[in-house]
């Protein structure tokens, strides 16, 4: 599934993670913006055509929940170092995969710690490098306005067909929401309207779509310039479930490459964590 987007200026064509068995690579395409250029990639196998192809470039694997911003922080690091970027978006849990079979990553933006964790026990990623970039917030969101109320009262009511919500085997988001639904004791009875989406970013294309009625997702993915999109949403009240602790990690192919490590800092500089913090993070 193809659809058009930008980042400051950068036009891309993002394609849908397509990561399980036998998928095969998806397209990407890349733009300018200023002296650098951001190529943006989504896709299961990506990493096969990535590690060929651009092999002089930064290559970051980004958590689906972290798209947006990050494609800003894309184009203002490339502005100020001149450096390449080659994004991948999706799923933790495959990305987690992808590198223990030797995807060719230099750096790991996560959607949790556990991850960041494993990889530096295997010996695939820098101890002194992990760092949380972002601290997540957990939202229930319609694309129809007055669908979801300002208490989450939508959840009893039954008077809707589906709830998606990230795989909780493999996402993060995926198991606060399922964390929310126990808090409020509605897990066995909305277990038969429960649609998972392989990552974040396919949940909330199952909402956006109208396939699904409501859906767990990121805040950061209902939020444009501050405000968010049309529909209703309602802010899970953050001890609900655990925090979603977000952690980034130079990788062991990216150990001797100075520009993982001026992306490191750049994401630690008190400019990107307030941009970060537009888009609904706790930094």
């Amino acid at each position: 599934m193809w659809v058009n987007g930008a980042c400051n200026g950068i036009a891309v064509r993002v394609a849908r993670a397509l990561t399980g068995p036998g998928s095969g690579a998806v397209e990407g395409c890349a733009g300018r913006s200023g002296t650098g250029r951001s190529r943006v990639w989504l896709g299961g196998l990506l990493w096969l055509v990535a590690g060929m192809a651009y092999g002089d470039s930064l290559k970051v694997a980004v958590a689906a929940n972290f798209t947006a911003p990050m494609q800003k922080i894309a184009a203002i690091f490339e502005q100020q170092t001149g450096q390449h970027l080659t994004l991948v978006f999706g799923g933790t849990g495959k990305f987690y995969a992808q590198i223990r079979n030797g995807a060719p990553f230099d750096v790991l933006l996560a959607a949790d710690q556990a991850t960041a964790e494993k990889l530096v026990q295997q010996g695939l990623a820098q101890p002194d490098s992990r760092f949380v970039y972002a601290t997540g917030r957990l939202v229930l969101w319609s694309a129809m306005p007055r669908r979801v109320d300002a208490a989450g009262n939508v959840l009893r009511s039954g008077d809707w067909q589906h709830l998606a919500l990230a795989n909780p085997q493999l996402a993060p988001y995926g198991a606060a929401a399922m964390q929310v639904l126990d808090h409020m004791g509605l897990t066995a009875a909305l277990q038969p309207k429960l649609v998972r989406g392989e990552d974040i970013g396919q949940t909330w294309q199952f909402v956006a779509s109208g396939n699904a009625d409501l859906g767990f997702v990121a805040y950061s993915q209902v939020l444009r310039d501050g405000k968010p999109l049309p529909g209703s949403l309602w802010l899970v009240p953050a001890n609900w479930y655990a925090p979603i602790r977000q952690e980034a990690v130079v990788l062991a192919a990216g150990k001797n490459n100075p520009a993982a490590g001026q992306l490191m800092r750049l994401l630690r500089s008190d400019a990107i964590r307030a941009l970060i913090r537009s888009y609904g993070y706790g930094t």
